[in-house]
């Protein structure tokens, strides 16, 4: 007689858990987004922090690789990266060279104060020195471009805010990620070298660098990127389906690069959204398809998924962070 074998491990749980999650989710998704107003990340990180390791042990993520710290950085950056890439796609046509003035002004002012605000209360909260809570602050500063899209995707953001302010809002979220990298750089630089010599390697490493180099590329990859589709669409040598996938593609390819050379790999793929749509051709061919929006909305909640079940509570916990009163401040 034939035996029946039941394999309850990782490798067959996790898609059962995530697909599940996902589907379930999406049968409820007006609800929760239109009623109760609660993204579906924030509920795929709390989903994730249940069957993780902290509370049912159903899943573990630090058991998948031996550098589950490099795991965690690939997996977010690479999501990321599709992400601020459909950002720029997604806007108008050349929205950067029309919006330049309020853009400039959302990314070094405003996004400096933010920075700055941050690090006071971080410095405040967890008691260390100002130029540590200025590191940790210019990772918290910078709108996430996932997270913003619980207020600029959906029906309530079409009834309530206007187009040109989801622009602008998407345009600010997809560009301060990449220029959230002279705030941490410029604090790191000072407790690393300091002094004059810091201000100098923080200006030609992270500003003509990571920054001027990423633009650069962006623009031309963008640029190119565009004219070869168009040539190739226009002789018939591309499906519908290859022709929806490029720009996440282009994605792809782009933080492969910039990784590399060692450059802004966030930024990059950013400018190279917006360049690539430059004429809006491509957004307006693929608007009505919601394929990009649909496949970055199923690997935005995985992450986050996964992000909840790698937090790491008991450190945490160890170095007295989650006292109820930090919690609140912070």
């Amino acid at each position: 007689m034939g035996e029946i074998n039941i394999h309850v491990e990782q490798p067959q749980l996790v898609p059962a858990l995530v697909g599940g999650f996902v589907l379930v989710l999406g049968h409820c998704s007006l609800i929760t987004k239109e009623r109760l107003f609660l993204s579906e990340t924030l509920l795929a990180m709390v989903y994730g922090i249940i069957i993780g390791p902290s509370v049912l042990k159903w899943v573990n993520p630090m058991d998948w690789s031996s550098d589950d710290k490099q795991l965690t950085q690939e997996f977010s950056r690479y999501c990321l990266a599709i992400e601020v890439m459909i950002a720029g796609v997604t806007l108008p046509k050349k929205y950067l060279f029309r919006e330049w003035a309020s853009l400039l002004m959302l990314l070094l002012p405003v996004m400096t104060l933010m920075w700055i605000i941050s690090g006071s209360i971080i410095k405040f909260a967890f008691n260390m020195s100002f130029i540590q809570a200025l590191a940790i602050g210019a990772c918290v500063a910078p709108t996430d471009p996932v997270l913003a899209n619980a207020i600029l995707k959906g029906m309530f953001a079409e009834t309530h805010l206007p187009l040109r302010l989801r622009n602008i809002l998407t345009a600010e979220s997809g560009a301060n990620d990449g220029l959230g990298y002279p705030f941490l750089f410029f604090a790191l630089y000072l407790m690393r070298i300091g002094g004059g010599k810091a201000i100098g390697t923080w200006f030609y490493a992270t500003w003509v660098y990571q920054i001027v180099l990423s633009i650069a590329i962006g623009a031309v990859s963008g640029y190119v990127a565009r004219k070869s589709l168009r040539y190739a669409e226009a002789y018939g040598w591309v499906d519908r389906e290859s022709f929806l996938l490029s720009s996440i593609t282009l994605a792809l390819m782009l933080v492969g690069v910039c990784t590399i050379i060692g450059t802004d790999d966030i930024l990059c793929c950013f400018v190279a959204g917006n360049s690539f749509t430059w004429d809006d051709w491509f957004r307006v061919e693929t608007e009505d398809t919601g394929l990009q929006e649909i496949l970055n909305g199923f690997l935005s909640m995985s992450f986050f998924m996964y992000f909840g079940a790698v937090i790491p509570w008991s450190s945490y916990t160890a170095a007295n962070m989650l006292a109820p009163w930090r919690i609140v401040v912070t």
